[in-house]
């Protein structure tokens, strides 16, 4: 199972379009994925169409056992494939600033504990983390339980910055506790081509941070508010715009797992 965790210390610059756009690719591949909703907002368990559950990430947080983690847990609108750890405004609880080891890694053990349909099985093969805007407890429970962070900005300066300080933080978690994580990279959004400031942003972010940014970027599209709006994954929505994003959603996930592949044949094989 390889956990991803969506990220930037920006707010408004597609965290959540990411997390869904990922899920949508995942789904379209026959990847079993789960969206863990980490955003008090819960946004992604609005555009995933979730019915009504007798628990809440903000419970899993409280107690992570199997038993609440259950109940927590809902299948999409979307349909077979992906499932969601729901979100809910009460997680903001949660986001302390300055929390305890035993507080930052309670969604790791929620995860460790997710049962498949047998003893030896694993029920998702993907788990995508949507974060919060922000670093405190909530984020750095994301980045303590990941395998991988995709870093998502737009080309704008304050957004440069945000993705400046999230690489930073996946820099810190791996050295205070999860030295498994890495950044996968970081994904530019809302890209307009003939935007001579959006041109000047990405050049800024590949001398920052060379080969990590990804070459395909994310096109403002209308269609990614309108698959969203309908409760739809951007897959489903047949337009040129949508099938566009599917396209750069489609070679981040391939991006993944093979990044998973490369790391279970580098690992020792006592650890496999």
């Amino acid at each position: 199972m390889l956990v991803v965790a969506t990220l930037s210390l920006k707010g408004g610059v597609g965290k959540t379009t990411v997390a869904l756009g990922l899920a949508g690719a995942a789904q379209h591949h026959g990847v079993p994925a789960l969206v863990v909703d980490l955003d008090p907002q819960a946004n992604a368990t609005i555009a995933l169409d979730v019915g009504p559950t007798a628990a809440t990430v903000a419970d899993v947080l409280d107690d992570p056992r199997p038993s609440v983690v259950r109940r927590a847990i809902a299948p999409s609108g979307w349909g077979e494939g992906v499932d969601v750890l729901v979100g809910a405004e009460q997680t903001e609880r949660h986001n302390h600033p300055d929390p305890s080891g035993t507080q930052l890694t309670r969604l790791r053990r929620a995860l460790e504990r997710l049962e498949g349909p047998d003893e030896d099985s694993e029920p998702y093969r993907l788990v995508i983390i949507d974060c919060p805007p922000s670093l405190g407890q909530l984020t750095r429970s994301a980045l303590a339980a990941a395998d991988r962070a995709v870093l998502v900005t737009d080309p704008t300066m304050f957004a440069v910055s945000g993705v400046q300080r999230a690489f930073d933080a996946v820099q810190a978690e791996r050295a205070r506790g999860n030295p498994d994580l890495q950044p996968l990279g970081v994904l530019i959004n809302r890209v307009r081509p003939r935007n001579t400031e959006h041109a000047f942003r990405m050049e800024e972010l590949r001398e920052l941070f060379g080969p990590l940014v990804f070459t395909g970027v994310l096109p403002d599209r209308s269609a990614i508010q309108q698959a969203q709006g309908a409760c739809m994954p951007i897959q489903r929505w047949d337009t040129p715009g949508a099938r566009e994003v599917s396209a750069i959603f489609t070679g981040l996930l391939g991006r993944l797992l093979r990044s998973a592949r490369r790391a279970e044949v580098a690992a020792p094989p006592h650890t496999r």
